[in-house]
């Protein structure tokens, strides 16, 4: 039997202006969440809150 691929997968969101800024920032703002490969194959991009920036930010999808 051939193993069926899992259709949601975990991905890291990460704060877009911290990543430009990361030299001024102490860190980076980054979340774990699930997307369906399916119904949303491109990359995924969230408005979140950031600590760092103290506010809400784009967050956008990286690779592992």
């Amino acid at each position: 039997m051939t193993k069926k691929k899992s259709l949601r997968i975990k991905i890291i969101l990460e704060c877009i202006s911290c990543v430009k800024k990361s030299i001024i920032h102490k860190g980076i703002s980054r979340y774990i969440t699930q997307k369906n490969r399916q119904k949303a194959p491109h990359r995924l991009e969230l408005k979140k809150f950031c600590p760092y920036c103290y506010k809400h930010t784009i967050h956008g999808e990286i690779l592992k």
